[in-house]
């Protein structure tokens, strides 16, 4: 049983190439917007990720072909597991320098929080800066007022703490208004001169 696949993603994009009938008609319209010609190759709509995509269902294609007719869902799923764990864990790809998929993956840096450590204690505080221009924080049971500026006098606020980093950014805006790091010895945490 042969099924039909499409050769391109979709006819109607307008960096994909015109069949050969339709070319006296391509150089007639105008060229793509710069906007475009500058898009990434890993933009899903673009003709490389197509290929890329289209080679990859190639592949399963030839291997689901040579392998014995699944007779339900659940076989051709257990196929198509096989295929994917051998496809991503065995076999090497001259794209990759004859590494698997699952070894590139596995060397790239991960991205993650700065703070990853179970003993990092978040919490978010919300409140009002006083007429004096400071608001207030408890840190091991210590209260500690941290300087934002008198221009800043009964704006509430969102303290955004994590230990002893904090962020103070207006409510209403988002706008940060100070970043520090707490000192716990100091009861007052000054502002610092810009330099």
């Amino acid at each position: 049983m042969s099924t039909a696949f499409p050769r391109r993603c979709s006819p109607t994009t307008p960096w994909s190439t015109p069949p050969a009938s339709q070319a006296g008609r391509a150089a007639a319209t105008p060229s793509k917007p710069a906007s475009l010609t500058s898009a990434s190759n890993r933009n899903t709509l673009h003709p490389t990720t197509c290929g890329k995509v289209e080679r990859f269902q190639q592949t399963l294609k030839k291997y689901l072909t040579a392998q014995p007719t699944a007779n339900n869902l659940d076989e051709l799923q257990a196929l198509i597991d096989e295929f994917t764990g051998t496809y991503n864990n065995y076999r090497p790809h001259r794209s990759l320098n004859r590494a698997t998929p699952a070894a590139v993956y596995n060397r790239l840096p991960k991205t993650g929080p700065q703070h990853n450590g179970a003993d990092t204690h978040f919490r978010v505080r919300h409140d009002r800066i006083d007429k004096t221009g400071t608001v207030t924080i408890r840190h091991n049971s210590r209260l500690h007022h941290i300087g934002i500026g008198r221009a800043h006098k009964h704006t509430p606020v969102t303290l955004l703490v994590a230990d002893l980093d904090i962020r103070v950014i207006t409510t209403q805006t988002g706008q940060l208004l100070r970043r520090l790091t707490l000192d716990p010895a100091r009861d007052y945490q000054p502002q610092t001169n810009p330099q």
